[in-house]
């Protein structure tokens, strides 16, 4: 029997529509009464739906659209939400998106750089994973399995709890959504140890185009293969991931060590990039160049910050980096020995909390400031010292309150991957990537265009000294600079100029597996895998 919210649902929203022209409105209502008609389960479908007339919209639609310069009164905004809790909402979503024209965008952590999980030019619909958050681990065997909507804090916490040496590699700010996380690859602290997350990925339960739900046996080794890296928002939903856990030493050190111009900063950075890379695997390596309030007079400065998590001990460590890297001057006291769990607080500058701000999902990292615009690359060889005082000086004279470029080495067994295992092809080959950040605060979005000008001019600056043909970037620093098309109906040519600089040659893998499991462009964005053959194809109401 049919719950009485659920025949209700077209009558309780049709006032709202009302407001809206006459054909928007009847596809609207539509779509309501359809999914009304769709949802079989005992839990009605009307629970978890959220119209623009709805008083808890806004604060569901703003709970995880966590860059602000994306929130905007004039940004487009979803016609629906749906935050369902049971496999049959995201059934129904599906089903009645498709048959009444509304493109579908799934959200599971909302930290896109671009905003694409919770924005579009078209009408649209979120799916927000948000109840699909689950975490199961399998201390025995050594697995875990994960909901897509749960966030990286939720999947380490309840490692932690039941292991003190198993761990799993992914990355330090821990609001992150797992769903969209591992789509796009997804490297962290232990990445030149393990891998990526998408290394470690065994299974998955998806949900396709028509509704089936399917697990890898099921999907097939092309469709497995393109999930884990391909993107999200391609190919459908994926609604979990079975995980393979790995080992970490009880102790682990780490460290993080600020050095300012005066100090010799650029030599340092400079020398970094040839020993960086060479480390042991069991070493994560990075420099961050930032702005930061000077401690003597209070003004922005600029310096380098050289930080390190080593799996093992500071006896260790110490004469392996005086060493490795004399010129750093790393001291026992710099050094600091913790748990891996405390590891993620330290490297999400969080080490003055308990564990259980892991558990907080709407903790606002102090590491982004709440509007960004985010760039990335790929280094192949050292960047001359000449072009890195030219990058410091860029910093200096910026004009934004926060302008961040991390390095991440790579090396260790990202060398020995081989670049077609996932669609992720950033292996060997590359001494490390390069993010540039350029942060403001919400009320100056006014000035936006002028922030996302520096990171362009800062990118522009740096063309020649990274990777080339393709100029290679990580997609889940997504970028709808490098080539894009507002309403996702972008050809297989123009998809080619932002699919290579992510993809490479897996690119053309990635658009086979589209082809085959949906032709008819469905599951669609900004920057998504095209078909080969069609552009979309709208279906008959």
């Amino acid at each position: 029997m049919k719950s009485p919210h659920l025949s209700m649902l077209p009558l309780l929203f049709a006032a709202f529509f009302s407001l809206s022209g006459p054909t928007s409105a009847q596809t609207h209502e539509n779509f309501l009464h359809c999914l009304s008609l769709r949802s079989n389960d005992s839990s009605s479908i009307s629970k978890v739906i959220y119209t623009q007339n709805n008083s808890s919209y806004t604060s569901v639609l703003e709970s995880t659209a966590l860059n602000l310069r994306f929130s905007t009164p004039d940004t487009n905004k979803p016609l629906v939400i749906v935050t369902p809790l049971h496999i049959s909402h995201i059934q129904a979503t599906i089903h009645c998106s498709r048959n009444h024209g509304l493109q579908i965008r799934t959200r599971s952590g909302g930290h896109d750089f671009e905003g694409i999980s919770y924005v579009a030019e078209v009408s649209f619909i979120i799916v927000d994973l948000v109840n699909f958050r689950s975490v199961d681990v399998d201390v025995k065997n050594e697995v875990a399995w994960v909901q897509s909507g749960a966030i990286l804090g939720e999947l380490y916490y309840t490692i932690a709890e039941k292991s003190k040496t198993l761990a799993f590699p992914a990355g330090t700010c821990h609001t992150v959504g797992t769903g969209g996380y591992f789509t796009g690859g997804g490297y962290g602290l232990l990445f030149r140890k393990y891998g990526l997350a998408v290394d470690n990925i065994i299974d998955a339960q998806f949900i396709d185009v028509n509704g089936r739900i399917l697990d890898r046996k099921a999907m097939g080794e092309d469709l497995f293969w393109a999930i884990r890296g391909g993107g999200g928002g391609s190919f459908g939903i994926v609604l979990a991931w079975k995980l393979t856990l790995v080992h970490v030493p009880a102790t682990v050190t780490a460290f993080s060590i600020s050095k300012t111009l005066e100090q010799n900063a650029i030599k340092l950075l400079h020398r970094w990039q040839y020993v960086a890379h060479d480390l042991p695997n069991e070493m994560y390596s990075s420099a961050t160049l930032s702005r930061v309030n000077s401690s003597q007079d209070g003004r922005q400065t600029t310096q380098v910050s050289f930080s390190s998590l080593f799996l093992g001990g500071i006896d260790e460590l110490v004469p392996l980096m005086q060493e490795r890297f004399p010129e750093l001057g790393l001291t026992t006291g710099d050094c600091i020995e913790m748990s891996w769990i405390e590891s993620i607080l330290y490297f999400g500058q969080l080490q003055n909390e308990s564990l259980d701000i892991l558990l907080d999902r709407s903790f606002k990292t102090p590491l982004v400031l709440p509007s960004y615009k985010g760039k990335s690359d790929y280094v192949k060889e050292p960047i001359p010292e000449i072009a890195l005082k030219g990058l410091w000086s860029r910093l200096s004279e910026a004009e934004a309150e926060s302008v961040v470029v991390g390095f991440f080495a790579y090396g260790g067994i990202m060398d020995e991957i081989p670049e077609t295992a996932t669609p992720f092809p950033h292996r060997a080959g590359n001494l490390y990537k390069i993010l540039y950040n350029v942060g403001w605060q919400e009320e100056d979005n006014i000035n936006s265009e002028r922030y996302i000008r520096l990171a362009r001019g800062l990118y522009s600056y740096m063309s020649s000294f990274v990777s080339k043909s393709p100029r290679e970037a990580y997609v889940n620093y997504r970028d709808l600079d490098i080539g894009t098309n507002n309403r996702g109906n972008t050809s297989y040519a123009q998809a080619s100029i932002w699919g290579r600089k992510y993809f490479k040659n897996n690119f053309d893998r990635l658009v086979h597996v589209k082809t085959m499991i949906d032709p008819e462009n469905f599951f669609r964005h900004e920057q998504s895998i095209p078909p080969l053959f069609s552009s979309h194809k709208p279906r008959a109401h």
